[in-house]
């Protein structure tokens, strides 16, 4: 029997649903941030004591950096299952871009937006 060169339409379909559902939550949580970056969640008015904003001040910063990478990762994370959801339509979805073998569908539905078998993974990283 010939290995498997790709996953069928069924296997590609059901894929699809736990990218879906990924994203669906990835993208909430990133408009979540974004809410809480603009203070759009907050229904209070700024402190106007000049002591509690000295040491309030400090903390927000920091928090907002955090959240501002957050943000960031998981932007980044949204855009990696949108690229895998082009590639189920493709018909490409699940194929390692170093070896052409399929990637183990345990690690798909793990890591949805994988290009790269935890091999080719590390045999990048340790090129680098």
């Amino acid at each position: 029997m010939a290995e498997k060169t790709r996953y069928s339409d069924e296997e590609l379909e059901e894929f699809r649903e736990i990218i879906n559902e990924k994203l669906t939550l990835a993208k909430r949580d990133y408009d979540q941030m974004m809410n809480a970056l603009m203070n759009k969640d907050s229904n209070d008015v700024d402190d106007t004591s000049p002591t509690y904003k000295a040491l309030e001040e400090g903390s927000a910063t920091q928090s907002k950096e955090d959240l501002i990478q957050f943000a960031a990762r998981q932007q980044k994370f949204i855009q990696g299952l949108k690229a895998a959801l082009v590639r189920i339509e493709n018909k490409t979805y699940g194929i390692d871009r170093i070896t052409g073998k399929l990637i183990p569908k345990e690690r798909l539905k793990a890591v949805p937006h994988a290009t790269l078998s935890v091999e080719s993974k590390e045999m990048e990283r340790n090129r680098k």
